[in-house]
């Protein structure tokens, strides 16, 4: 931050501003370093644009690219009934994608992204940025300096969106509501991904029963299982080196698909374009009433796999996406829903294996080879974005901890995850093996895709309120048209709750209740610590009272407070009176942006004095950053604490100068006048402490803008042996101090919390991994310090 310098007028006795003097002393000199770089999409050019389009293919739509693999058997489970109903189910399937996919996502919900990223987890950190509603008080007034964590300035009107801030930060109901919207919203997501690979894989091999009609549908799911079984096991590869042919192959589906919906148009029945009428919906309601409410639980089934296109946002752009869509899916996978009803109009007894009746017979084989890759690559995209979601949930301090690998070096977004694969891949291979059939699996399926979508609209709204700030009157028709909308859908797929609906509910209760248990831990963890912070005064007591020693080496003390010295510290120096030649007390912090530029990450301040050579240190991180092994993390911080020493010796020579060439005072007790060559240096004594944070620094009244020569010599000399002491300490041996907390809720607890504490809390930390193993440190460099936090 830069400090205007005053000088004093001997003749007026006032000060007049002379100059700027950067102030080093504190945690905004690293915050000022801003780079150039840009954020997402903000230099793509048509080319671009064209190619990212034809790559978002094989990545987004691979899930609601295959629905036209199991939609109308889902619908129509029982058998049609009148061959009408056809125009009114065709009719709900087109307008359902064109207006919960195609206007609301497509052409709204893309907007809402989060420096280009999407997903519920992304618009939880976008309302993060513009309100407090984070539980855990570790905001600073530096993170709003990160290039990428930019806010946009929206005129009008302000006064809405200002009352809203106001109440959503005053209001621990609504933060907790949103918070858990999204963390429903995030486990729905992870059911999702393993709901996804089984109504894929065994929608597409059953087509091996028109060929063979041998094989019994046991077989059938036998032979689907394998196949999953492969793509979990196949996953710590990564999909970087075939993510290439996964857009050609889609696209090559699509192609397919089209190509028979039209041939099946052409031939059947032109007339089933009379769909495009929305009448036939009301006539489809009056005709069969509950029945066709019923129904919706299948038809739902056409977009599914919508929410997964805008949390896979990432890698792309929103007018890639609205390209692809436009001219790619929607016309193939109309087209193909299109030739099914077609065809159904002539054959109606075929309507539960709709798809593969409908083929030609030439293009069977191939399109059947075609559908399996493009349902394995279906399940693929669900499967690395549930990994995403986690690492992100990650992130929040809601999820325990788990080992998350960086499968590729130019998307830091493919992720892998050992225990949540092969959870999910153990759970896929029970649904099939339990289910059997895809018309149950739709069942559970459209509970997680209405649920995601019910939760995306009222986050949606709170975003065009907070941050859009858009009229109030477009608001409302659009809380009205698609919260009625999606709530019919929901309703109607409740309705088989007992049928296989209750399986992502029992699957996204577990995930909550972990999730939320682990957070409010957290949470309560921070505050105990924010509660017990450590002072600078009370660090000199300590370290006087227990004449505490210097040892060889660099110690890097891993604490999540980020205001203050940690509790921990003092119970460390109660029992070994020991300390490293450089301490550093390391706070990994993770902001409410993507991606947080390398030039940024570290923010440096002194502790207890400018001569103890303890530090603290802020490292910061985007919710899809990846971080750093030990030796390239400790590499990548000293070379920052060396340039902070660099920069932060300006004021300490200074202070020095002032000290050694003091020769008269003014009239101003606080300030003395310093020769320096033919300069007059002024230095206001005072400092400004903040008892809350423990951090000092000084005061800086007036500077003049030329230095002496003895200045910068002694300056320069200084810098260069600190930089080589820290060197030299670093070559000895680093140390990681990790604090071993144990939590235990307070004897005056109630009962629910001493459960949820003592008990369930407990056994997360148990049986997930901990600290050393989630940043990967060496066995032989780590000293754990046990305490026991009553909260």
């Amino acid at each position: 931050m830069a400090l205007e310098t005053d000088q004093q007028d001997p003749a007026r006795g006032t000060k007049r501003v002379v100059g700027i003097l950067q102030r080093h002393d504190s945690l905004y000199g690293d915050a000022e370093k801003v780079s150039s770089a840009q954020h997402h999409g903000s230099q793509d050019n048509w080319i671009r644009t064209l190619r990212l389009a034809f790559q978002c293919i094989g990545v987004i739509y691979g899930d609601i690219g295959t629905s036209p693999l199991y939609v109308y058997a889902s619908t129509f489970s029982s058998g049609i009934s009148n061959i009408d109903d056809l125009y009114g189910v065709l009719s709900l399937i087109l307008y359902s994608i064109i207006l919960l996919t195609m206007i609301k996502y497509v052409f709204v919900v893309l907007y809402a992204n989060d420096k280009g990223d999407g997903g519920t987890f992304a618009l939880y950190s976008l309302i993060s940025r513009y309100a407090k509603v984070s539980l855990i008080p570790n905001q600073q007034a530096e993170d709003a300096m990160v290039s990428s964590y930019g806010l946009d300035i929206v005129s009008a009107p302000m006064r809405r969106a200002q009352w809203m801030k106001k109440n959503l930060e005053s209001s621990k109901v609504a933060k907790v509501a949103i918070f858990l919207l999204t963390i429903l919203g995030t486990s729905m997501v992870i059911s999702d991904g393993a709901l996804t690979p089984a109504i894929s894989v065994l929608s597409a091999v059953s087509g091996l029963q028109q060929k063979a009609p041998q094989l019994k549908q046991g077989q059938i799911v036998l032979i689907s299982v394998v196949i999953l079984v492969v793509l979990f096991s196949v996953q710590r590869f990564g999909t970087d080196k075939v993510g290439y042919s996964f857009a050609p192959i889609i696209l090559l589906w699509f192609l397919c698909i089209g190509g028979i919906g039209f041939y099946n148009l052409i031939k059947y029945d032109v007339g089933v374009l009379r769909a495009f009428y929305p009448k036939y919906i009301v006539d489809y309601f009056k005709r069969n009433g509950k029945d066709a409410w019923i129904s919706l639980g299948g038809i739902l089934l056409c977009f599914t796999g919508t929410e997964a296109m805008f949390a896979d946002l990432g890698h792309f752009n929103v007018r890639a996406v609205q390209i692809s869509f436009s001219f790619a899916l929607f016309p193939a996978v109309s087209l193909a829903y299109i030739g099914q009803a077609a065809f159904l109009r002539k054959h109606p007894e075929h309507v539960l294996d709709t798809f593969y009746r409908s083929i030609p017979g030439p293009l069977f084989w191939p399109t059947f080879v075609i559908a399996v890759a493009a349902a394995i690559i279906a399940s693929q995209a669900m499967i690395s974005g549930s990994f995403s979601i986690i690492q992100q949930s990650q992130t929040l301090g809601c999820f325990p901890r788990v080992k998350v690998l960086h499968t590729s070096k130019l998307y830091e977004g493919q992720v892998y995850i050992p225990e949540v694969n092969f959870a999910l891949g153990l759970l896929c291979v029970i649904i099939t093996l339990a289910f059997r059939t895809t018309t149950d699996i739709g069942h559970a399926y459209g509970i997680c895709v209405t649920t995601v979508m019910i939760i995306t609209t009222i986050l949606l709204v709170i975003v065009m309120l907070l941050i859009w700030r858009v009229s109030i009157w477009l608001i409302i028709p659009f809380c009205l048209v698609y919260g009625f909308v999606e709530f019919v859908y929901l309703s109607a797929v409740m309705y088989k709750f007992t049928e296989g609906g209750y399986l992502p509910i029992v699957i996204a209760t577990l995930l909550v209740v972990m999730m939320a248990v682990w957070h409010y831990v957290h949470v309560k963890k921070y505050w105990y610590e924010l509660e017990h912070i450590v002072t600078n005064e009370a660090m000199r007591q300590l370290i006087q009272k227990h004449d505490v020693k210097r040892i060889s080496g660099v110690g890097f003390l891993y604490t999540e407070l980020v205001q203050g010295i940690s509790p921990i510290f003092p119970h460390l120096i109660e029992k070994i009176p020991f300390v490293h030649s450089v301490l550093m007390f390391v706070s990994i912090k993770h902001l409410p942006i993507p991606h947080v530029e390398a030039s940024e990450r570290f923010l440096f301040r002194n502790v207890e004095s400018k001569t103890s050579r303890m530090f603290r240190c802020v490292a910061r991180y985007g919710y899809n950053d990846k971080l750093e092994d030990t030796k390239e993390f400790a590499a990548s911080l000293i070379e920052g604490l060396q340039s902070y020493i660099e920069e932060g010796h300006l004021i300490t020579d200074i202070q020095v100068q002032e000290t050694e060439t003091q020769t008269t005072s003014i009239a101003d007790s606080n300030t003395r006048p310093h020769k320096a060559g033919s300069s007059t240096v002024y230095i206001e004594e005072a400092l400004t402490a903040n008892e809350t944070t423990g951090l000092t620094q000084p005061r800086i009244s007036s500077y003049s803008a030329h230095s002496s020569g003895r200045i910068s010599e002694e300056q320069s000399r200084k810098i260069a042996e600190e930089k080589q002491f820290i060197q030299r300490e670093l070559q000895k041996g680093v140390v990681y101090i990790l604090g071993e907390t144990e939590i235990k809720a307070g004897p005056n607890s109630s009962f629910v919390k001493k459960v949820v504490v003592n008990y369930m809390y407990s056994f997360l930390r148990k049986n997930f991994r901990q600290g050393e193993k989630a940043f990967a440190i060496p066995r032989q460099q780590i000293l754990k310090v046990g305490m026991v936090y009553e909260i």
